[in-house]
């Protein structure tokens, strides 16, 4: 009897040991995902799965591959875990979030709703994960309503059914957080570290809030309580680097000093996250918004070269090729992207590269205007820059009306900014659209050129004179070109322009030491005044006076020398009008 006892109390000792480390065995690998150290906990789950292929542990796993954008992968982790328990409500939520992932609404709806019959009724965790899917879904670090309402929909019922999960919480200011909800988002970090004040990941969340709100001493005081409490968190030293990039994009003043701090302290990151696939493609995507291209092109081609190769590596590979102006690699690149990528994950950002390395290469203008339009119309915030792009290219090929229109759509989707540089080459394109017309009717009569270009050039750089923080004489120097081309009429010569060159004048002289273009400028003004008090005022002395002064400023000036010239073989000088550039 006694023996029997024995071996029973060993064999329980046994049980109870063995039940101790695999438990011990999957908070480890949790605690790795949240830290983002997945290849650590790929490799732990691997082992767990083999040793005891329960629904939960192949969740997990399948949850890490789906992390990293291995949907295929993901997806037969979460089969396995359904076969080992066929009324596993944590697998459902799995195989919903990969078809959520593959844009596939309908299927992952389908598998929620069956989660949640499935789910127990104190179960949170279900709930947690539907949420969190909805967040991974995010395209380029920006949230759709819709998803971000679904995950907070998904995390306020977790939040009912377990009001102490700390998790739920955090995941919930999270998804407040993407909608700029800040105080709600404060509200359930600070009510998950109530629950739990060694939550670094609750820490971490409310550092990235404070950085949301520009506070950036309040967010790095919470990357640093969240690494007192691990020193080895690194997402912490992520978002230290993401709020040390705001930083320095804020304020020129640090900029040098905080994107050196930033990319130390993301180095630091990788080099605490097992240097996986996944903490290294995150790190593109920080040197990309950094402008770090060249350390980009290294860590790219160092991707490149892993066991497993991530589709994306092509993307950063083409964007970095494209910036060191390496336009045949960048092209081959990114047509590999595109060829690789499943629609869903294709970025607007893609489409800007595309299109800018068409332009560069200078094979198809089309498909590259093209190509920069789609970037435009899938994210108007990008709008601006795409289409000055566009206009900047169309300008360099002297097709005037094509960049006018070109800024005319930037214009329409600029929700009210100033854009005063765009605004003056819009005004000096669309002049030079009239000209070309102009030039071209010379020779074909049936062309009739548009003089609602002019309207359009003088109101945008009128509204430059209006809104420019200091005179820019050159918007001034159009506006006279422009009325110009209003006065062609020279036996009624009205000087309309008149007002324009004296403005030029005013500014141009006021300065103590006029560049070479300025002194051409002044020379050009004084020479319609001359032609202004010669055939309008008929006031030859104040004409000579005016031409005088012009070829001070520029001894080639074209009519002073002709009144001059004219003048000294006593021929009649013919009627000449300054202007049209």
């Amino acid at each position: 009897m006694k023996m029997i006892t024995k071996i029973a109390n060993t064999a329980l000792g046994l049980m109870l040991i063995g039940s101790a480390v695999f438990g011990q065995s999957l908070a480890d690998a949790k605690k790795a995902i949240d830290a983002e150290q997945y290849q650590k906990a790929n490799g732990m789950l691997k082992n767990l799965v083999n040793t005891q292929p329960s629904d939960e542990n192949y969740f997990y796993l399948g949850w890490v591959y789906l992390t990293q954008d291995y949907a295929d992968s993901a997806k037969a982790a979460f089969t396995k875990g359904l076969a080992a328990d066929p009324k596993s409500a944590i697998s459902y939520v799995g195989l919903g979030a990969v078809a959520l992932a593959a844009n596939d609404a309908t299927g992952a709806t389908s598998n929620f709703n069956q989660a949640i019959q499935l789910t127990a009724k104190k179960d949170s965790r279900p709930y947690l994960y539907i949420g969190k899917a909805y967040l991974l879904d995010a395209k380029d670090g920006k949230f759709p309503p819709a998803k971000a309402n679904a995950a907070i929909d998904a995390l306020t019922k977790g939040k009912t059914v377990n009001p102490k999960d700390a998790d739920v919480l955090v995941a919930l200011g999270n998804a407040y957080r993407s909608q700029l909800k800040s105080n709600d988002a404060y509200d359930a970090y600070q009510a998950a570290l109530t629950l739990d004040p060694k939550s670094p990941t609750a820490n971490v969340a409310t550092g990235v809030l404070w950085r949301y709100a520009n506070n950036f001493d309040d967010s790095e005081k919470q990357f640093q309580s969240a690494l007192a409490i691990d020193p080895n968190f690194g997402p912490a030293y992520r978002e230290l680097a993401e709020t040390q990039k705001t930083q320095a994009q804020r304020d020129r003043k640090v900029a040098s000093e905080k994107i050196k701090l930033a990319v130390e302290n993301y180095k630091k990151y990788i080099s605490l996250t097992d240097e996986s696939v996944e903490s290294l493609l995150r790190y593109a995507d920080f040197l990309v918004n950094a402008g770090d291209y060249t350390t980009l092109q290294e860590v790219a081609t160092k991707l490149s070269k892993s066991a497993s190769v991530n589709a994306r590596i092509y993307r950063y590979l083409g964007y970095a090729a494209y910036e060191n102006k390496d336009y045949p690699a960048a092209q081959t690149a990114l047509d590999s992207w595109f060829s690789k990528a499943t629609p869903e994950r294709i970025l607007p950002r893609d489409y800007t590269y595309l299109g800018r390395i068409q332009l560069a290469s200078g094979k198809d203008t089309t498909k590259a205007v093209a190509n920069l339009e789609k970037a435009a119309e899938l994210d108007s915030t990008s709008a601006d820059e795409i289409y000055s792009d566009i206009a900047t290219m169309y300008r360099a090929k002297f097709k005037w009306a094509e960049a006018a229109a070109a800024y005319e759509k930037m214009f329409q989707k600029s929700e009210g900014k100033l854009l005063l540089n765009e605004r003056f080459y819009y005004g000096v394109s669309a002049y030079q659209a009239f000209k070309g017309q102009s030039r071209a009717a010379k020779t074909n009569k049936e062309i009739k050129p548009d003089s609602t270009w002019l309207t359009k050039a003088d109101s945008a750089l009128s509204f430059v004179e209006q809104k420019a923080a200091s005179p820019i004489y050159q918007a001034t120097q159009y506006r006279a070109y422009i009325a110009d081309e209003k006065d062609t009429d020279y036996s009624n010569f009205k000087g309309i322009a008149k007002p324009h060159y004296e403005r030029v004048v005013t500014l141009l002289t006021a300065k103590a030491t006029p560049t070479a273009a300025e002194k051409r400028g002044i020379a050009e003004a004084y020479g319609y005044l001359g032609n202004y008090s010669q055939y309008r005022d008929k006031d030859i002395p104040k004409a000579e006076e005016w031409y005088t002064k012009s070829l001070e400023f520029n001894p080639e000036a074209y009519f002073a020398k002709f009144y001059f010239d004219s003048k000294a073989s006593s021929t009649k000088p013919a009627v000449k009008k300054a202007g049209s550039k």
